[in-house]
């Protein structure tokens, strides 16, 4: 038989911490390996009885002085702390003791609503699309009611009926007298799988279990200004809950396809112009493209590559709202290539005419290395 961790370790806390820090572990650790949650998984089932097992001599003072003091084997007489064999029950008793119902928020047994489960989809659209927003549509599969039979799961003229092993409260407990008193833990009936009724005759066409999977086309508004990464959420288009309990949500996940020229940063909208050597020094009116198509912007004489334009109101609409960011455009100046020899020529009588006060970097530059270096 494998050995036993150490408790202390099975939670990840250390030998001093406080009752809230056990608590805190004990409750994500829970969450984590809950068996709704790995349905089927053997590995998870023993993890989550090893986090309860733990947790039930941790959290109570004096079980916990007697494990620190003797360890597994607890005071000679007792039996050790083995002993633990409540099944899921003993969790949802102590979980339903701290917050008066199951970790997924309902009543132990679930024999009332249960919510449905979220559906989950990914959605890409165009850069235009996120800055202006656009109507689309999502294709889903989800478990929707049963239309035959209304979501009862049982043939038509028929009903469910109350389960005779647990009489509707979905849980069988079991009274253990030890040592320390009595004990009692609870587990889902297995008659009715916890749900409190059982069908005896079966729908047809959802066999007892009141949803069928369906396939829907949704349509939707994306808003303006969403971003990359970012979600919407669809109330009640879901997954269909159970015993009337309400639907889950649809969430689509936006992922934004890449512009050719623009880059966006927030609300604000960046891009990269070039522009020719003579109207970075003569200055000139040049075309800029933006997201409501071209306009033409005047540059003043000098301009150097890399200076910064900014362009009021031309960014992304803003989330919920008629405002909108900036745009910023950054020029760079491109150096001509395979001059002509006239054009080569004019260059030359134009840096022979210079004084160099026209480059105010360069005799900066100059005047640091003199100063340097002498």
């Amino acid at each position: 038989m494998p050995e036993k961790r150490d408790y202390y370790e099975v939670l990840g806390v250390d030998r001093s911490a406080s009752d809230e820090d056990i608590k805190k572990a004990f409750r994500r650790l829970a969450k984590e390996c809950h068996p709704d949650l790995h349905a089927g998984d053997k590995e998870a089932e023993a993890r989550f009885k090893e986090v309860n097992e733990a947790y039930e001599v941790l959290s109570d003072p004096q079980h916990r002085s007697q494990y620190d003091q003797f360890g597994h084997a607890g005071p000679q007489g007792f039996g050790g702390f083995g002993g633990f064999q409540g099944g899921f029950g003993g969790f949802e008793d102590i979980f339903e003791s701290f917050f008066g119902g199951d970790i997924f928020g309902g009543r132990r047994g679930r024999t009332g609503p249960q919510r449905g489960r979220d559906v989950e989809v990914n959605l890409r659209i165009t850069f235009e699309e996120a800055a202006f927003g656009a109507k689309k549509s999502v294709t889903v599969n989800r478990q929707e009611h049963c239309e035959t039979c209304g979501g009862s799961g049982a043939k038509t003229g028929t009903r469910r009926e109350t389960c005779s092993q647990c009489r509707g409260t979905g849980q069988v407990r079991q009274v253990r007298q030890t040592i320390l008193g009595q004990t009692v833990t609870s587990s889902p009936c297995p008659a009715c799988s916890g749900t409190g009724s059982v069908v005896k005759e079966p729908c047809a066409d959802c066999r007892g279990t009141g949803r069928v999977m369906r396939q829907r086309t949704i349509s939707l508004d994306v808003p303006p200004g969403i971003d990359d990464g970012q979600s919407i959420s669809l109330r009640g288009q879901g997954e269909a809950g159970y015993r009337e309990g309400p639907s889950g949500d649809l969430l689509v996940h936006i992922a934004v396809q890449p512009h050719k020229l623009f880059v966006r940063d927030g609300y604000s909208v960046k891009c990269e112009v070039p522009i020719t050597f003579t109207q970075a020094a003569l200055g000139a009116e040049i075309e800029v493209p933006t997201l409501d198509g071209r306009v033409r912007y005047e540059i003043p004489e000098g301009t150097q590559t890399g200076t910064v334009f900014r362009l009021r109101n031309r960014g992304v609409q803003k989330l919920h709202s008629t405002d909108r960011g900036d745009m910023y455009i950054r020029v760079n100046v491109e150096i001509p290539q395979r001059l002509t020899r006239a054009q080569k020529d004019i260059l030359r009588k134009f840096e022979q005419a210079a004084s160099g006060r026209e480059y105010k970097d360069q005799r900066s530059f100059i005047d640091k290395v003199k100063e340097l270096l002498g």
